[in-house]
């Protein structure tokens, strides 16, 4: 999957403002740098490990998939691989014994 760029940059002009540019890439956006007018790299922003997992969660109750009443999450009931298939967590329990 590849990422929508949302700026560009020459190799100059990133050096001339890389703490704004680094700034935009936190914030979210995608920076692509250019180098006479190529592309060579793409600068992303990082998450913490508490910021992915927020925001997973989040993107699972705006879905529809989790409700949260800020309490322990409620699940959809599991969904069964086949008609008379086994769960993938009864799978994952009997290769553990």
């Amino acid at each position: 999957m590849a990422d929508a760029v949302a700026n560009q940059v020459s190799v100059r002009d990133l050096k001339t403002h890389l703490f704004e540019w680094l700034a935009r890439a936190q914030a979210g956006e995608v920076v692509e740098v250019t180098s006479h007018r190529r592309p060579i790299a793409r600068i992303t922003g990082l998450r913490t490990a508490e910021q992915s997992w927020t925001h997973r969660l989040q993107a699972a109750i705006d879905a529809g998939i989790v409700s949260w009443s800020g309490q322990k999450p409620v699940f959809p009931p599991p969904v069964r691989l086949s008609a008379g298939g086994k769960l993938v967590s009864e799978i994952v329990l009997e290769d553990r014994d």
